[in-house]
């Protein structure tokens, strides 16, 4: 965890801010709204152009917490194809998954006082993070 930390205090001081859409834009990495269906977005890299994909159907904090998720695919996982892995072989993903949770739940937490909040729900409530990523707290 320790490393998330350090990644993350290095990129936010780099870029200035800790939100995921100016991070994706400074890192050159273009995003794109589509109809997804079930699927709330995913990271890719064609031709050398790198873009992350979001369901445009999520809500603004929904979003929000998919473009911090691909972007922690972009710095942690940037050559996997993990849509083509999940789909085609027998590869776990989860530990790729589990990464990308927990550099998202820390990159939206950054520099927040944990102690201020009374309960794991009311930081996960406030700060617009899925309740199911509880166990990165």
């Amino acid at each position: 965890m320790n490393n998330f930390q350090e990644v993350i205090s290095k990129l936010v001081n780099k870029f200035g801010t800790n939100d995921p859409f100016e991070i994706a834009e400074l890192m050159g990495i273009q995003i794109i709204y589509l109809d997804l269906g079930n699927t709330y977005g995913f990271y890719r890299v064609y031709k050398r152009v790198k873009t992350i994909v979001i369901n445009n159907k999520l809500n603004e904090w929904e979003k929000r917490f998919v473009c911090a998720h691909e972007i922690g695919h972009a710095i942690y996982h940037p050559d996997l194809n993990i849509s083509f892995l999940k789909k085609n072989t027998f590869y776990s993903v989860e530990k790729i998954e589990s990464e990308a949770n927990r550099f998202a739940v820390h990159l939206l937490l950054y520099a927040k006082n944990l102690e201020d909040y009374d309960t794991k729900f009311a930081i996960l409530k406030e700060n617009g993070i899925p309740y199911e990523m509880e166990m990165y707290l």
